[in-house]
Order: C-alpha cells, then sequence, then structure tokens
C-alpha cells in the first residue's frame, strides 16, 4: 500500500473558452469506480445539449484503476491528455469531467489536446488537493475514570481520534502512523499507569 496520496480537495467546476468554445472542466473526489461513473452520468444530464463531455478518472492510491473516454472528439485528443494531466499530478481517488461546447472554431488534434489536459490542469489549481495519510486503525480501551482526560491528552497531541464508545469500559478509535505505534504504546502505558489496553486494527487513509 502507499504511504500516502494526493486527491482533489473539493468538488467544483472551472471553466474557459478557447477559440470561442466552452470548456468545463467538473471534479470531484471519487472512493469507488461506481462514484466515479455515477459523477460522470449526473455531469452528462446537467449539459445534454453539450457537443461533448469527455471524462477520465484515476481509482487507488496506486493508480490500479484508470479510465479515459473521448466521448466522440477524435481518438486520443480528449480523454487521454485529461487522464495523463491527472496522472502528472499525482491525484488519485478523482474523476474529472470536461464538457465542451462547441464555438464554431476548429481546434485541431493538438488544440485539442492542450484544451482538454490544460483545463485539468487549471480546474486542479483552482480547487486545490489535500494529501492523505496511510493510518493503522486502533482501539484504545479504559476505565470511566481516565477516558475524559485520555481523550483530551490525544486530542492535544494531534491523535486522530476517530469515535469514542461508552459501555462497560470506553473504547477510543483512533488513527496511527505505521511508525508511531512503539512510541504510542509507550505513551499510552505512562499515560494511564498501565491501565488502558491497545488493539490493532486494519488500515485506512486520513487527512494529514
Amino acid at each position: 500500500m502507499q504511504d500516502q496520496y494526493r486527491t482533489v480537495a473539493r468538488e467544483g467546476v472551472h471553466e474557459s473558452e478557447i477559440n470561442r468554445s466552452r470548456f468545463l472542466c467538473s471534479l470531484a473526489p471519487a472512493a469507488t469506480e461506481e462514484e466515479a461513473q455515477a459523477f460522470v452520468a449526473r455531469i452528462r444530464k446537467e449539459h445534454p445539449t453539450a457537443t461533448h463531455n469527455c471524462f477520465a478518472y484515476v481509482i487507488g492510491a496506486d493508480a490500479a484503476v484508470q479510465k479515459a473516454s473521448d466521448d466522440g472528439e477524435p481518438g486520443g485528443t480528449a480523454g487521454v491528455p485529461m487522464l495523463q494531466m491527472l496522472m502528472r499530478r499525482e491525484v488519485r481517488y478523482v474523476v474529472a469531467v470536461v464538457t465542451r461546447y462547441y464555438g464554431g472554431v476548429k481546434l485541431g488534434a493538438g488544440g485539442l489536446i492542450r484544451a482538454y489536459g490544460g483545463v485539468v490542469g487549471e480546474a486542479l489549481d483552482a480547487l486545490g488537493t489535500i494529501t492523505r495519510q496511510r493510518f493503522r486503525l486502533a482501539a484504545v480501551t479504559v476505565d470511566h475514570q481516565r477516558a475524559g482526560k485520555l481523550e483530551n491528552d490525544l486530542r492535544a497531541t494531534g491523535r486522530a481520534v476517530r469515535e469514542v464508545t461508552y459501555a462497560d469500559t470506553v473504547t477510543i478509535g483512533i488513527g496511527l502512523p505505521d511508525s508511531d505505534v512503539d512510541a504510542f504504546r509507550a505513551w499510552l502505558a505512562d499515560a494511564t499507569a498501565g491501565t488502558a489496553t491497545l488493539e490493532l486494527g486494519g488500515e485506512a487513509y486520513g487527512d494529514v
């Protein structure tokens, strides 16, 4: 697994006009290929009269799934340059749809490649990206008496507290970088006089 990846900070739209054609790049984070396809379908529905709705998406921290569509533009002039821009910028779990309203001036193959790739790059600049870090999920179990102070201490030291569950004891779910597990175990024993237990779970990604 990758230790971290970058993705688009939020959903949004960036518009450019090139030789009288309007290019609208809609960008969104997408956790799965199904989410990416649903976003493409939604944008197509929003722009039924557009000349083209071309798309590209990259799913997986290791870019395992990559898809692109020219949607009627000459082969390789739209979806591929869009995908190449996403890959060059090293963004993952992202979907881009470029909607083109033809303005009467042909751009030629080179012009189309520059336009479609370029508007994706501009949209990424406009919306910004965030880095997500791989964490190990862990559960800290502690008695009620110490739970409040421990939760405050965890937050004060910048730990990613994910949830707190109250039962006979209190379980605090946290995210830990792998490299931090041993140091955290020592800190926890010290902070709770050895009364808390730490159970390691699977892995997930969270914002840095």
